[in-house]
């Protein structure tokens, strides 16, 4: 993650994944001075959002407005903007229109890294949609073809995929493990944004503090909370000590 590109992209179905799986990451970033983006395709107003149904008369309308309202707040906690681009959930579906604007979101933006769902998940079909969607965006980026313009050069960023609610269903391997003892309550704060979703605020502390343990004993440096991803792209490396 080259710092001086100081710009990072995560792409997200729903709001409260990028809370969840990547808060921390992106707080860290922005700290560091990075430009964090989200690019957030729902706004969970079917699937992830069970409480609102509850309410006599609620309008799908009113239950977009109170997500979008949630994730812009949790999205400014973690230093980042968020832009929303409205596909729907459960089903989630990414049209050319959409694709279209991830492909100049990655030009506009020209991430350092990408980070985004894992590649399967048989309890939430929505999540590899979108991990597809990110990766077809960021090699329609480099494409000279597409929307031709001589004067530019783009690179294509890695890609690190963030861990899932159930990993070993979903063929995650945590191959990297980032310390956020430094944001880490910063990344509580985004959590209580999401007061609907209260119960989970305690399984991504555990998750956390696992995650954590691991990274200490494979560094050697203490640390106490962590965020697992999984590497799409090998590291190119001078050496390897």
């Amino acid at each position: 993650m080259a710092a001086a590109a100081r710009s990072g992209l995560v792409v997200t179905a729903h709001p409260g994944d990028f809370v969840w799986r990547a808060g921390g990451a992106i707080a860290l970033h922005a700290r560091k001075g990075y430009r964090m983006k989200i690019v957030c395709l729902s706004f969970g107003e079917r699937g992830e959002s069970q409480w609102a149904w509850k309410k006599a008369g609620v309008r799908l309308e009113d239950v977009k407005a109170q997500r979008r309202a949630e994730a812009e707040e949790a999205a400014g906690i973690l230093g980042a903007e968020i832009e929303f681009l409205d596909v729907g959930d459960y089903p989630l579906r990414v049209d050319e229109a959409v694709l279209d604007r991830l492909v100049d979101v990655y030009r506009e933006e020209r991430p350092a890294f990408v980070l985004t769902h894992a590649l399967e998940d048989p309890y939430n079909f929505d999540h590899p949609v979108a991990a597809h969607a990110a990766q077809e965006a960021r090699v329609i980026a480099q494409a000279a073809g597409h929307k031709p313009d001589p004067g530019r050069s783009y690179a294509a960023p890695p890609v690190f995929l963030f861990e899932p609610h159930q990993p070993e269903q979903c063929n995650f391997k945590p191959q990297v493990i980032l310390n956020i003892d430094a944001v880490w309550e910063t990344k509580v704060r985004a959590f209580q944004v999401l007061a609907a979703q209260k119960h989970l605020w305690e399984y991504y502390t555990r998750v956390a503090l696992n995650r954590g343990v691991q990274g200490g004993r494979n560094s050697g440096t203490a640390m106490t909370y962590g965020e697992a991803y999984q590497r799409l792209f090998p590291m190119t490396l001078e050496e390897l000590a």
